[in-house]
């Protein structure tokens, strides 16, 4: 396959993958087996980062409101939360660092997380249904959404979107939008700052240099940043009238297929 295909490739799926609860990380994994080949450290952060942009763009004016209106009690409230999430998950994220944690890069452990996140998904709905709609973000949202974001890094496939969407819900945020809106909020410090530690590691490492192809990077960061705000855009349309509970479907029925289809330790 043409290299430039496989890039826009690449960056179409991080694109839609990145927001979409079916895990980006999984999925860029899933493709790399399938032969869109392997990519550099740098070449996947910075794709992210595209997919990250776009978030920040679609939710532009929500973080401008809370930051030139942080005097009133309900901004500050939950700026607050979102500052508190954040700080759990980076707390959690240094533990896990120092632990010398690594990825898998096979894909049964993948496999298994996405039929797991799909049974989460359809308790979290089923949960959230027989709940009075709310849209406040308590503290222990708050909480355990910091929590989530840790297990979505440390599991491939899992999703971070999913995790954290679907833990408010559980948690006490049972309207479907608040819940996606806090997630994606706190995703983009928690993202961002992940991206940028990803990079530095890699420059400290020499691994960024004349070998890297920056026009591969390049368009991947563009076709990931145009394909995330297109997939955002539509997500947050879709849930005003829809369930989660099609996402759970896909994921569980991908799950499946790998199992069946490729081989242990692939």
């Amino acid at each position: 396959m043409d290299n430039f295909l496989q890039v826009i490739l690449l960056g179409i799926i991080e694109g839609i993958t990145e927001f979409l609860p079916v895990s980006s990380t999984g999925h860029l994994l899933i493709a790399e087996k399938l032969g869109l080949g392997t990519r550099s450290d740098v070449f996947n952060v910075v794709i992210q980062a595209g997919a990250i942009l776009a978030v920040t763009v679609i939710y532009w004016q929500r973080l401008w409101q809370l930051a030139v209106n942080i005097h009133q009690p309900e901004n500050k409230d939950y700026a607050l939360k979102l500052m508190s999430a954040f700080l759990i998950t980076a707390a959690l994220g240094l533990v896990v660092t120092k632990l010398g944690f690594k990825l898998p890069k096979d894909i049964t452990p993948i496999a298994w997380a996405l039929i797991i996140g799909g049974i989460w998904i359809i308790v979290a709905e089923w949960f959230a249904a027989k709940k009075p709609d709310s849209s406040f973000i308590t503290w222990p949202v708050a909480i355990i959404v910091g929590v989530a974001q840790i297990v979505a890094g440390i599991f491939p496939g899992t999703s971070r979107s999913g995790a954290t969407i679907f833990a408010a819900m559980l948690t006490g945020t049972s309207n479907r939008a608040a819940a996606t809106e806090f997630a994606f909020l706190i995703g983009i410090p928690t993202m961002y700052a992940a991206s940028a530690k990803e990079l530095w590691s890699a420059i400290k490492h020499a691994e960024v240099g004349v070998q890297e192809n920056w026009l591969d990077v390049g368009l991947g960061f563009a076709v990931s940043t145009i394909t995330a705000f297109i997939a955002v855009k539509w997500l947050l349309k879709y849930i005003q009238t829809h369930k989660f509970t099609w996402f759970a479907v896909y994921r569980i029925a991908v799950g499946v297929a790998l199992l069946l289809l490729l081989p242990s330790g692939a």
